[in-house]
């Protein structure tokens, strides 16, 4: 994946041969804290969501690197880490505790995530998002409007799969965040607010 800073990008995956990825509240709990530790040092969380089979996140990018300090062999040691790196390494510890949960090996989520860029007209992928009222393909003005729909559709996807009759059903997403129903830590509001995003 290539990521730019000062970018908005929509990261996703699912489960290997689209099988579930989550199996309890904690497993969902549990990856929740994966993304704290590994995205947040690289991006702001303008809005999340977690499905049973697959997950999404709308990201600002602001770091492309950081460094990590530990001790190898008695020796202080600074290593350089991407976002790609951190997304892998998020997704790697989180299969080995599902794989040891459930007494299982191999693959948990499908080789290649993918983040697309939806702040730049180049970078967006018009086919691919839909909102409540159905795809829309043409906007006026992509570099607002991408970013609005991809917000709505993360957050109204736990309803167009029926898992919820509204999205405020749907406890592991942000939108119940940006309600006020609720006091996540995870989102930016700050940035959500003034790049313009509005859950509705």
């Amino acid at each position: 994946m290539i990521f730019e800073a000062n970018e908005m990008y929509h990261i996703y995956n699912q489960g290997n041969n689209r099988k579930l990825i989550f199996f309890s509240r904690d497993n969902y709990l549990f990856f929740l804290k994966k993304i704290k530790l590994n995205i947040l040092p690289h991006a702001d969380i303008l809005a999340w969501c977690l499905m049973p089979n697959h997950f999404h996140l709308m990201v600002y990018i602001h770091t492309l690197e950081i460094y990590t300090h530990g001790v190898t062999q008695s020796h202080p040691v600074s290593k350089k880490r991407t976002l790609n790196d951190n997304i892998a390494i998020m997704l790697r510890s989180y299969t080995r505790a599902i794989n040891k949960q459930n007494k299982n090996s191999g693959s948990l989520f499908r080789e290649a995530t993918k983040a697309e860029c939806i702040s730049k007209a180049k970078g967006i992928t018009p086919s691919f998002y839909t909102t409540y009222h159905g795809s829309e393909i043409w906007v006026a003005n992509p570099e607002k409007q991408y970013p609005q729909n991809c917000f709505n559709y993360i957050h109204t996807n736990p309803v167009e799969t029926k898992l919820v009759a509204s999205p405020h059903d749907w406890e592991f997403s942000s939108y119940c965040d940006y309600l006020g129903l609720r006091n996540g830590k995870l989102i930016n509001r700050k940035r959500a607010d003034e790049l313009g995003l509005i859950a509705s």
